[in-house]
């Protein structure tokens, strides 16, 4: 594929690298210059969630983790798995599209080497208050929509009203804080908020702007396979329901000399396509229509790639590091149902899975087991009590288990031999406890005489293999246990409306947690439709850390909060941890390349490029 000149022109490759980062800075000149004639002291260009930015004033070269002369041009092509109905990402309705990130943008630009870092994107400066009780956002002039319109304080609070009323239960839960919203002029807008909600102020900057124009003909609450009118340096170009979509670089991006783009967005064309199944993926991706792919499976990851263009070099495998925290991966109980909602009955449950004989025999040894929301980070719960926590905790002591104080529920650990004799000893002792009786072989209730079954639904058939093995343990306990594949149409309306016993599902982490611990576990997202609180957990202990957890002020109050979540999390037996890797397993075609430093939460496409053979 031919290799179109780089946006910035420059007079040869040994240059570029010289001549972007001279045009950055005479940009940020330029615009601090116009900047001086309106504002004053008040303003900022970051905000951190704790601590210091790493640019306190703003970025004003290219980020570390770019490569400032990568060429622009070329297609990259990426593949998905199930299907899509729409391409607004913002409502409960619908599975949206990938990529449409591309498209739409935030007031501020969060970074992807700091912990919760916003700097300038279409707000090209912030006023805040030093209790975080309002924030002034000042939108940068040169912000454009994609058919040339201006961005507008008209359109920040359209969409803040939009998103209130029809967003994500999460995204209500959010916004749900903001008191007062004021239209300062027409690049001006404040919002008031209540108090004691520290990390609000950085969602609002996480808020998309849509077009008020725009969604004067388009109900912004209904599904729409209409390419959307955004900010971004991406336009829709080819949209194929349910199996592909086609996004091309916009030469007339307001935005190219903004820090932050430089570096990124190289490829003129994205296409996603979707396919039916991981396998079908994998083989396009060996046959040369998908470019790179992010494996999931051991399994395919240790012998799937056998092929002829792997040995010859045409297909690039790499383990590239991240510092994530590991996030949860674990099979999930709907407690609104019985027998489930028994802590007794979900631990005998997760006592049937042997971690080490499935890491040995079906993940070949490539991951470690989850034993905490924030593993891999400072953030994880160990050993006893630390005085933050306990500082947290004490009130609280008299409704939690007394083992907690010495350490986070562990479960235990097997010698991978697969005889789990110990175990399932452990839970029938569980199950009769919590009144269950084994009569022919089958688990009855010993009061309605009902037998204790569960169904696991799943999105991806690649865990049929890993989830089997656990499910014929389980049978050895009398218990009837079925697994269903189904497509991710059906698993996405059904996990939103909570209609299953079990699913498998991953809650990614930050090393800055905050108000999304509320649509995990909070007891209000408990019953509402399309949160993530798949459990179904309602506990005011919970509550009062996920509280603390969001308005922490500092590192310290962080790691406290976040650790006590972890520990109280993990004594109430919701999930059974699964397991995580330190690593991103990729595979690549070798025109694609991507630069050496990677940022701190790991790979981003964004940044990387198509290179000629």
């Amino acid at each position: 594929m031919p290799v179109e000149a780089a946006h910035h022109n420059v007079p040869n490759s040994t240059n570029r690298s010289v001549c972007a980062i001279l045009a950055v800075q005479l940009v940020v000149l330029v615009t601090m210059l116009a900047l001086a004639a309106r504002a004053d002291e008040s303003w900022h260009h970051a905000l951190a969630m704790h601590g210091e930015a790493a640019y306190p004033d703003g970025p004003t070269e290219p980020f570390r983790f770019v490569n400032p002369e990568a060429p622009v041009g070329g297609t990259l092509r990426l593949s998905e798995l199930g299907t899509f109905d729409t391409m607004n990402p913002y409502i409960v309705f619908g599975s949206p599209a990938r990529g449409l990130g591309l498209v739409y943008q935030s007031l501020l630009y969060r970074s992807p080497d700091e912990p919760f870092t916003l700097y300038p994107q279409l707000a090209q400066a912030i006023e805040i208050a030093d209790d975080r009780s309002w924030i002034v956002f000042h939108l940068d002039p040169r912000a454009r929509f994609q058919d040339g319109s201006a961005v507008t304080a008209d359109d920040v609070l359209f969409t803040f009203i939009a998103l209130l009323k029809d967003g994500k239960p999460h995204t209500q839960t959010y916004y749900s804080g903001v008191t007062a919203t004021t239209r300062v002029d027409d690049l001006t807008v404040r919002f008031d908020l209540e108090p004691d909600n520290w990390e609000l102020p950085m969602l609002l900057g996480l808020m998309p702007v849509l077009s008020q124009t725009y969604y004067q003909d388009v109900d912004f609450s209904r599904t729409s396979l209409e390419a959307p009118l955004g900010t971004g340096p991406y336009k829709i170009v080819e949209i194929d329901p349910g199996r592909r979509v086609v996004y091309q670089r916009d030469p007339d991006y307001w935005g190219w000399d903004l820090p932050q783009s430089i570096g990124r967005f190289n490829f003129k064309t994205v296409e996603y396509t979707w396919y039916r199944d991981s396998n079908v993926a994998l083989q396009a991706f060996l046959a040369g229509d998908v470019d790179i792919r992010f494996e999931t499976d051991a399994l395919r990851w240790a012998t799937g790639y056998d092929s002829p263009a792997v040995q010859e070099g045409e297909i690039i495998l790499e383990e590239l590091p991240h510092g994530r925290p590991s996030g949860l991966q674990a099979v999930v109980w709907n407690q609104r149902r019985p027998p489930i909602d028994d802590i007794r009955v979900r631990e005998a449950l997760g006592l049937a899975f042997d971690f080490a004989w499935t890491n040995a025999n079906l993940l070949h040894n490539q991951y470690e087991r989850t034993t905490s929301l924030f593993g891999n980070s400072d953030l994880a719960a160990t050993g006893p009590l630390t005085p933050g926590e306990q500082a947290l905790l004490t009130p609280w002591l008299s409704d939690l288990p007394s083992e907690l104080i010495e350490g986070p529920f562990l479960w235990p650990e097997t010698d991978g031999s697969g005889r789990l004799r110990e175990n399932l000893r452990q839970a029938s002792a569980l199950l009769e406890e919590a009144g269950f009786v084994l009569q022919d072989g089958v688990l009855r209730s010993t009061e309605t005489g009902v037998p204790l079954t569960f169904e696991l639904l799943l999105a991806d058939p690649s865990f049929e293999r890993i989830m089997l093995p656990w499910l014929r343990n389980i049978e050895r306990l009398g218990i009837q246990a079925t697994l269903r594949s189904i497509d991710a149409a059906q698993h996405h309306s059904r996990i939103a409306s909570f209609d299953f016993d079990a699913i498998i599902w991953h809650w990614g982490v930050s090393l800055s947690p905050g108000n999304e611990q509320w649509i995990y576990w909070g007891s209000d997202a408990a019953d509402s439709e399309g949160s993530r609180n798949y459990a179904g957990i309602q506990d005011p202990v919970l509550d009062d850390l996920i509280a603390t957890l969001s308005d922490a002020r500092d590192a310290m109050q962080l790691t406290s909060a976040a650790r006590a979540l972890d520990r109280v999390l993990s004594w109430g037996r919701h999930v059974v941890p699964l397991y995580h890797r330190t690593n991103d397993p990729v595979a690549r075609w070798r025109p694609i390349k991507h630069p050496d430093q990677l940022p701190l939460y790991g790979a981003d496409i964004t940044t990387w490029w198509y290179q000629s053979p």
